[in-house]
């Protein structure tokens, strides 16, 4: 399932939802959220054109068991920026996936799988094989080819990399904390423009990559970020609940100590920043070197300018 953004004057149409309404059923049951909390959520776009045909694409990958619903504020962060996003759901990985049709497909990955390193090659080749489905899919009409990025969260972070490793469409890949499991990228590296956006300071595949990585790069650490800040969810987790329901170890990891909005700013700036650059080639010096206005973020390892 697949969700498009792209920039639009201001029509009579309808509000685009923040949610399928059974999938927001499926989150609040395992989130232990009230019924109908996401139902309050707006995303100040509307709906019901067609999307124009743009010079640029990202798609969008969401985290593990997540869902294409917690990159909203960058899905339209970035096409108010000119940009198309496609934003993915990966079915049977997806938490819910609520179709058009009226079909409901849950989450299907284990737990606890017996072997995690096949279980992770198996998880990101899928994942990779969607985004290159979806790439065919948007742009096989089109006599212009777009310039194509990819962003992903958690394990989208991976699974860009490794699109970008098996299809050259690929021009740019921005990964949000998201350790580099299931693909040989660390080992092997990539010669196209790659941005780790991390909350933890390190990783062991994120020191591989950086040791053989041969095209732009950036290792930038959000201090006081937690692994869901660069989605939705820490806008309104407080509202809906999830403090008082989740354990404090939980939160913490999550969430971290920055605040929701600045932890949002932040993400967004830097994300804009980047396929600014490499997809619509306009100017980017927040990627050259720390910035007075954001000093939360710490450059831990530069390629390329």
């Amino acid at each position: 399932m697949v969700q498009l953004w792209f920039p639009s004057a201001p029509t009579g149409t309808k509000e685009a939802e923040y949610i399928h309404p059974r999938t927001a059923q499926v989150l609040e049951t395992g989130w232990a959220a009230p019924p109908g909390s996401l139902a309050r959520i707006r995303t100040g776009a509307t709906t019901g054109r067609r999307a124009p045909r743009l010079p640029t694409l990202v798609l969008l990958s969401h985290g593990r068991g997540s869902v294409r619903a917690l990159t909203t504020s960058l899905a339209v962060e970035l096409a108010s920026h000119g940009h198309l996003v496609a934003a993915l759901d990966h079915t049977h990985d997806s938490a819910a996936v609520g179709f058009p049709d009226g079909r409901l497909i849950l989450g299907s990955l284990p737990a606890q799988p017996d072997d995690w390193d096949a279980q992770d090659r198996l998880e990101i080749e899928t994942r990779a094989a969607d985004l290159r489905f979806v790439a065919d899919r948007l742009t096989e009409r089109h006599t212009l080819r777009p310039r194509i990025g990819v962003l992903g969260h958690s394990m989208g972070g991976p699974a860009a990399a490794e699109a970008m490793r098996q299809d050259r469409r690929f021009l740019a890949g921005l990964n949000l904390d998201g350790g580099l499991f299931g693909t040989t990228v660390p080992d092997v590296g990539l010669d196209r423009p790659y941005l780790l956006l991390s909350s933890a300071p390190d990783h062991e595949s994120w020191g591989r990559w950086r040791a053989v990585h041969h095209g732009f790069g950036r290792h930038l650490q959000l201090n006081g970020g937690g692994h869901l800040t660069g989605t939705d969810l820490p806008a309104y987790a407080e509202a809906i609940g999830l403090r008082a329901a989740w354990p404090a170890a939980d939160w913490q990891y999550a969430f971290g100590t920055i605040a929701p909005d600045r932890g949002a700013e932040i993400t967004r700036a830097y994300t804009v920043a980047f396929f600014g650059r490499f997809l619509a080639q306009r100017p980017a010096p927040l990627l050259r070197a720390p910035s007075r206005r954001f000093p939360e973020i710490e450059f831990r390892w530069s390629r390329g300018n």
